[in-house]
């Protein structure tokens, strides 16, 4: 479903932009339809951006992408928008991922309505959508700032799944959430992706989320990918002295979605 090669994501710095930083340095890897594969690394090692540059939301500077065959590095951004339903992102918090302005019903129903879907139809569709994800249809009048963390990352991802994406990117979709509600929502992700036959790239610092998420495991650090193995070959046998930091801070941590045995 996605292949990168030698993809680079470059920002100039400066008064007068002459340094530059190499947020996304070279990485290569694939990922193969129905699968989840899970990026991990610390903050500001380049995993956001390089979520972002395979959905050209921000523009590669070197490297292909390519999507179910297609290399979508070149194409114009009119092109671009013909694939755009079949590729979707969760970004980290769900609040400022929604209009404050608009109801739960207007959030779900917009991306429908930008792609053309009869007005008629709209409502039953937006109604399906809510009780995917586990909400009830006395939040469709509701506004965001009425719902929990929780609930709006589920309007978030009821959103996400409108328009039936191939491929989503879900860059730490709990990392904003309450401990408590973490758990639901990563195994909401995981039913819908195993009930959908999506293919997903499941970005977190966390080793253990990634693990429990994932089918296979790249670790990145300062812009490169620095392993790649199933979970249980990067948590048992790590190689990389960065991935065995990773896996011996993983291992001293509670998991979210475990209750800690007493």
């Amino acid at each position: 479903m996605i292949e990168i090669t030698d993809l680079k994501t470059t920002f100039s710095t400066g008064l007068f932009k002459k340094h530059t930083i190499n947020a996304v340095d070279g990485v290569s890897l694939h990922i193969k339809k129905g699968e989840t594969l899970g990026l991990v690394g610390e903050s500001g090692c380049g995993k956001t951006t390089l979520g972002k540059t395979i959905l050209r939301l921000v523009e590669p500077s070197a490297g292909t992408i390519c999507f179910d065959n297609q290399d979508i590095t070149r194409l114009s951004m009119r092109e671009m928008r013909k694939i755009r339903p079949r590729m979707q992102m969760i970004f980290q918090d769900p609040d400022s991922s929604l209009n404050p302005r608009m109801t739960v019903a207007e959030s779900i129903a917009e991306p429908l309505r930008l792609a053309g879907t009869k007005k008629q139809e709209i409502p039953k569709r937006v109604e399906e959508l809510l009780t995917l994800v586990g909400l009830s249809l006395e939040h469709l009048d509701r506004h965001p700032y009425e719902l929990s963390g929780g609930q709006n990352q589920r309007v978030v991802l009821a959103r996400v799944l409108a328009l039936e994406p191939d491929f989503i990117i879900a860059d730490e979709p709990t990392s904003a959430l309450d401990v408590s509600v973490q758990a639901q929502i990563l195994k909401l992700i995981r039913d819908l992706k195993d009930e959908l036959g999506l293919t997903c790239l499941f970005i977190s610092h966390d080793l253990m989320v990634v693990r429990h998420m994932s089918d296979s495991i790249a670790v990145m650090g300062q812009g490169k990918i620095v392993e790649i193995g199933t979970p249980d070959e990067i948590f048992e046998s790590p190689s990389h002295p960065y991935t065995k930091d990773l896996v011996s801070f993983a291992k001293n941590a509670v998991l979210p979605y475990k209750k800690e045995s007493k």
